[in-house]
């Protein structure tokens, strides 16, 4: 017999409907990347003059051919930091001070504001007008207008990153320079020559190892056009028509809004690869489903925020990570995305299985067929909504470039928007969307520049490779100390050594990514962590994506934990409370990068895979991830008592080791409890019938 307080009023139709406007409100809300100052009518012209040259100088570059390597990371960040100024104000009061001009406002932007606006621009632009003849002769013999234009633009870095992505990161900048400078006075190891603070501001001024890098160079180059391509998928209907299509799959079964949110949050993240984005488009449809249906407030927003983080790791685009990689690695773009495929299934498949626990354990009901969309209507409806991610998609795994595939993908969503009577865009519509792209790329523009600096302190000093020695060290006396416990022959030094180095790196991933944008944390980690790895002689390909993954579960680890918090937000729930729970639910995707680091035909690409390796390693992986859901809900088939959630757990974590003992003890340690769960639900079932 049904519980009557579940009973809720229940989900219509109309209800699935997603609003782009209540979607984008609450993203702002609760992105602090998107949170724009007020502006005046003049100054707001101005400013969306401004971002939609922007989108049109990358749509045409990337149709039309890339300027050259400095000047269009040039002309790219200076557009950035110019604007960052203009639209992020100086505190968190600037949001709410009203957009008046004065003789010291001008446009109601404040004339500090504009002076480093300006100044942005004249330093950011200096480099790319040099002669290349001319710039190789004075990398290492800067001059003094080089000196003073590189400290500005550095100040000025940090204050826009500061403004755009809070603290944590310009202070992780301040802290490398500081070694850079100060580096004879270091302790131990960390010692070296040091050097002055023009041979400083040369280096990550003057080359392309610092401001002007790889970072900046990816988001300038790859990043930008995806965002953009993501706002109008997004505004064209692509995202309603997943979410539907995701009601159809999941719905229908237990906990169903919440099943929803999870395929809904795989199929939006496949064009935006934002976790917040994810977290308020998806969640402001599923969130107050879940909640009427019966799920705990805080439990409904960590569902969403935990299935949202995996937009990141979802082919084809995933956040920015995968453009990185390409440029990290120097491998094709297919590579990347095969490789990302069964982790990120992983991801989500451990989400599901701790949801559908958690439904069977309190009894929520699926989706009654009143309540579900037509998929029929939905397909028959919104079809050429599809036809521009097909054609990115085709013609990145053709082989040609990531900024042509976007080029392709913006221009067949604006003659889908133009054309399809279901969601038709008029031109007003069309600039509007060119705006926001461009401001949604403002906060990882300036992040991937301030990056830059903390890679060339790293290339100046050779720091990474002495945080790999220590990294390194420490972990091969914890592993002969651990090893003097263990009955020999089970675990060689080795891999005890890779053992505790991938904890170690994991939890510095996850507090460095405390505040830091993923983005910017794995370019960080891979500059730093991943050589640590390949030290102990795990595969390059194989240690970014460890790196990366547990960049992303900062996402939802507290004490900031963003996507959690703006989950919280919208379920009007405690935020720690949420952002404990979407860690929970998360955890199974923690237990992944291990398992491919252990068996790396789990990314079926990497070097050395097997058909043979990968099925074990896969299918120790299903079952350990279920295994280590029902112990974090204390459910299976039925009620798991406390013996049997400590089996699991240890179960779980032997059934991920891709060895053969390892494996064979885990299912020891499970069967008993299959055995118990098994028995007692056969003899439940008549009763609840």
């Amino acid at each position: 017999m049904s519980d009557p307080s579940r009973e809720q009023p229940h989900l219509t139709k109309s209800s699935l409907e997603l609003d782009p406007e209540k979607a984008k409100e609450l993203e702002e809300k609760f992105d602090s990347e998107i949170r724009f100052r007020p502006l005046a009518p003049a100054a707001g012209w101005l400013v969306g003059g401004l971002l939609v040259a922007l989108s049109l100088f990358h749509y045409y570059t990337a149709g039309f051919g890339l300027l050259s390597e400095m000047a269009h990371r040039g002309i790219h960040l200076s557009f950035v930091l110019g604007l960052v100024f203009l639209v992020f104000p100086f505190s968190k009061r600037g949001y709410d001070q009203p957009a008046r001009g004065t003789a010291l406002r001008p446009l109601g932007i404040s004339l500090p504001d504009w002076a480093l606006a300006v100044g942005a621009v004249v330093a950011v632009l200096h480099v790319p007008l040099i002669p290349l003849d001319d710039l190789a002769f004075r990398v290492g013999n800067p001059t003094t207008t080089d000196v003073v234009l590189g400290g500005l633009l550095i100040v000025v870095l940090l204050e826009a990153t500061r403004r755009s992505v809070g603290w944590p990161l310009p202070i992780i900048a301040l802290l490398f320079m500081g070694y850079a400078i100060w580096g004879p006075s270091m302790p131990g190891i960390l010692v070296h020559p040091g050097a002055s603070f023009s041979q400083l501001v040369d280096h990550l001024y003057l080359t392309t190892q610092g401001i002007y890098g790889i970072a900046l160079g990816v988001v300038a180059t790859y990043v930008f056009h995806f965002v953009l391509f993501g706002v109008l998928a997004t505004r064209i209907g692509l995202g309603q028509l997943f979410l539907d299509c995701a009601a159809w799959v999941a719905g229908r079964y237990a906990g169903g809004p919440a099943k929803v949110s999870i395929f809904g949050s795989a199929l939006f993240g496949m064009i935006s690869g934002s976790s917040v984005a994810n977290t308020v488009t998806v969640g402001s449809l599923t969130i107050p489903a879940m909640i009427r249906l019966g799920y705990k407030p805080h439990f409904a927003g960590a569902v969403e925020a935990t299935a949202s983080t995996g937009g990141q790791t979802t082919p084809p685009i995933m956040g920015a990570a995968a453009f990185l990689m390409i440029e990290f690695l120097g491998l094709p773009y297919t590579t990347i995305i095969i490789a990302a495929i069964v982790p990120a299934f992983m991801h989500f498949f451990g989400v599901l299985v701790q949801v559908h626990f958690e439904a069977k354990r309190t009894g929520l009901r699926g989706l009654r067929p009143d309540e579900m969309p037509d998929v029929k209507a939905a397909l028959k409806r919104d079809w050429p909504t599809v036809i521009p991610l097909i054609v990115l998609v085709g013609i990145l795994l053709a082989g040609y470039t990531p900024y042509l595939a976007a080029f392709w993908g913006i221009t067949l969503c604006i003659a889908v928007g133009l054309l399809n009577p279901r969601n038709r865009m008029s031109i007003p519509d069309l600039v509007i969307d060119l705006r926001d792209g461009a401001k949604y790329a403002l906060a990882v523009g300036a992040a991937a520049a301030t990056v830059g600096i903390i890679v060339g302190v790293v290339t100046l000093t050779g720091v990474g490779f002495k945080i790999s020695f220590i990294v390194t060290s420490t972990a091969a006396e914890m592993a002969g100390w651990v090893g003097a416990f263990l009955p020999a022959g089970w675990t060689a030094p080795q891999t005890l050594t890779l053992l505790f180095t991938l904890i170690m790196t994991g939890i510095v991933c996850i507090l460095m990514g405390c505040g830091i944008p993923t983005t910017a944390n794995y370019i960080i980690m891979a500059t730093i962590a991943a050589p640590t790895l390949g030290l102990l002689g795990v595969a390059p390909i194989v240690a970014h994506f460890f790196v990366f993954y547990y960049g992303v579960l900062a996402d939802i680890t507290p004490p900031v934990a963003l996507a959690a918090y703006a989950a919280a937000g919208m379920a009007g729930a405690d935020p720690f409370k949420t952002g404990n729970t979407a860690f929970r639910l998360g955890l199974g995707k923690a237990l992944v990068p291990f398992v491919f680091v252990f068996s790396p035909s789990l990314l079926l690409v990497a070097p050395g895979f097997t058909w043979t390796d990968f099925i074990i390693a896969f299918v120790g992986c299903i079952v350990g991830i279920t295994c280590l859901g029902a112990a974090l809900a204390g459910w299976m088939f039925t009620t798991a008592r406390m013996w049997e959630r400590l089996l699991l757990a240890l179960a779980a974590i032997l059934l991920v080791a891709p060895e053969l003992y390892s494996t064979l003890a885990g299912l020891v340690l499970l069967a008993p409890v299959l055995v118990r769960q098994i028995t007692t639900w056969r003899a439940e079932a008549p009763a609840a019938v």
